[in-house]
C-alpha cells in the first residue's frame, strides 16, 4: 500500500516519461505537482528506499519495474474513471479530472477490470489519452500537433495535451472536442499564430500555444 502522495509521484514520473525523451529532474517533478523542490527530493528518497524508482543527478529519475507497473495501474484507474464520469454520469470534460484524481486511489484489486468491462473496454479517455490495458499494454498515444500541419491541411482532433479547466472551457467556446474537423488555413510568420477553420465554419485565429496543445490524426 502507498500513500496518496506516493501514488501521485509515481503517476507524475510516468507522465513525464511519456512526454519527453530528456531526463526527468526533481525540478520537472516539482513543476508537474506544484510542490517545492526540497519536498520532491525527500519523496524521491522514500521511493528509492521502496525500490519504486532509481535516481541520480546524471541520469535523472526512472521508474523501476515495480514502480512502472504501479504507475500504469494508477493511470489506468484514473482514465477509466474519467470515461465513467463523462459517459455515465453526465459530467463535462472540464469537470472530470479533479474527481478522477480522488477516485484513482481506490485500490480494490478487481475494480479497474470491472469498470473497464462495464465501459466496453475503451482505448482512450475523454481527453484522448490512451488507457492502459489490464496486461499493462498501452494503446499508441497521439503525438502530432496542430502546429505540424501545412496550410490547407485538414485533420481531426484526437487528444488534448492541456487538460486544465480553463483550456477545455476555451475549446468548448470554440465548439472543439474530440473528433472535431479542423483545417489549417494559414500560419502567421510574425508570431506563429494559426488561422483555422473549425468544422467548415468561418476562420478563427489561435495562438501557437493553442496549436501545440491540440493533438491530431
Amino acid at each position: 500500500m502507498y500513500t496518496l502522495s506516493e501514488e501521485n509521484y509515481l503517476k507524475s514520473i510516468y507522465r513525464l516519461a511519456q512526454q519527453t525523451d530528456f531526463k526527468i529532474t526533481p525540478t520537472a517533478i516539482a513543476e508537474s505537482l506544484g510542490n517545492n523542490p526540497a519536498s520532491v527530493v525527500d519523496m524521491l528518497r522514500k521511493l528509492t528506499e521502496k525500490q519504486l524508482i532509481a535516481y541520480d543527478k546524471k541520469s535523472g529519475v526512472r521508474l523501476s519495474a515495480q514502480g512502472l507497473k504501479d504507475a500504469v495501474l494508477i493511470v489506468r484507474r484514473h482514465r477509466l474513471w474519467e470515461v465513467f464520469l463523462l459517459e455515465k454520469l453526465g459530467y463535462h470534460w472540464d469537470e472530470i479530472h479533479d474527481i478522477a484524481e480522488e477516485l484513482e486511489h481506490i485500490s480494490d484489486a478487481t475494480l479497474a477490470d470491472r469498470l473497464d468491462k462495464f465501459l466496453d473496454f475503451p482505448e482512450y479517455d475523454p481527453h484522448g489519452d490512451p488507457i492502459p490495458k489490464a496486461n499493462g499494454k498501452v494503446p499508441k498515444p497521439y503525438s502530432v500537433t496542430l502546429t505540424n500541419l501545412k496550410a490547407g491541411d485538414t485533420c481531426r482532433v484526437a487528444a488534448v495535451r492541456d487538460t486544465s479547466s480553463s483550456f477545455l472551457q476555451y475549446l468548448q467556446k470554440l465548439d472543439i472536442g474530440i473528433g472535431t474537423r479542423i483545417q489549417l488555413v494559414e500560419k502567421i510568420s510574425f508570431d506563429n499564430s494559426l488561422v483555422i477553420s473549425i468544422s467548415g465554419k468561418e476562420n478563427t485565429t489561435v495562438s501557437q500555444k493553442f496549436g501545440e496543445n491540440i493533438l491530431i490524426d
